[in-house]
This record gives C-alpha cells, sequence and structure tokens, in this order.
C-alpha cells in the first residue's frame, strides 16, 4: 500500500512538472543577456543595477560548473572574475551576434567561456 501510495504521488508530481514544461516561455535568450551586460557600461545612473543583473547570472552559471565539476577545459582568471567573464561574453556575442544573440543564454555563456578561458596545454 505504501509503495503504491509512493508511485502515485510521483506519477503525479511528474506529470505536473511535464504540464508546466509544456507551457513554459521560451529560455533566456543570449541577447536578453546582453541587455544588462551592455547597460553595464554605458548608463551611468542605472549600469549598477544591469551590472548586478548580469554579473550575478555569468558568476552564478560559472559557480553551477564548478559545483558539478564541469569545468574542463575552461581556466577562468584568478581575479576579477564575473567582469572578465562579463566582457568575454560581450564579446563573443558580438564577434557572431545575429547568430549568437538568438541562442539560449546559457549556451552562449558556455561558448564564451570555451573560447575566452581555454586552458593552455
Amino acid at each position: 500500500m505504501r509503495k503504491t501510495l509512493i508511485c502515485s504521488i510521483a506519477a503525479v508530481g511528474l506529470a505536473t512538472i511535464a504540464s508546466a514544461d509544456s507551457h513554459m516561455a521560451p529560455s533566456y535568450t543570449a541577447k536578453e543577456l546582453l541587455r544588462p551586460c551592455f547597460e553595464a557600461d554605458s548608463d551611468a545612473r542605472d549600469g549598477v543595477f544591469a551590472e548586478v543583473e548580469c554579473e550575478q547570472y555569468l558568476v552564478g552559471f560559472v559557480d553551477a560548473l564548478a559545483a558539478v565539476d564541469a569545468l574542463d577545459g575552461i581556466c577562468l582568471p584568478e581575479q576579477n572574475v564575473a567582469d572578465e567573464v562579463r566582457w568575454a561574453y560581450m564579446r563573443w556575442v558580438h564577434g557572431a551576434y545575429s547568430a549568437r544573440t538568438q541562442l539560449p543564454a546559457a549556451e552562449a555563456v558556455m561558448g564564451a567561456l570555451k573560447e575566452s578561458f581555454a586552458c593552455s596545454n
């Protein structure tokens, strides 16, 4: 009886997740992340807030990669990581702007990290 109840609850939970997933908004795009990253440098008044939004996304992404030991081949700078990653991201997206702005932000950040901070063997 207990196993049946647990399986039923799990099935309902998975069905709810699957249903919610089909109605979710499109993923956060590289262009959407680029906006606060760029505004951080071009808006003297509110740029600090945009910089926080951009850098917190990037630092969270890098921290998540580090937490699951997925930084293989990526050697981040020892200092000023948030700012360095932000600049690398902006340069990488602008390197092929039309194509790269359409990517999911996570894919774009990973591309920027791999290209900009590749470990030299």
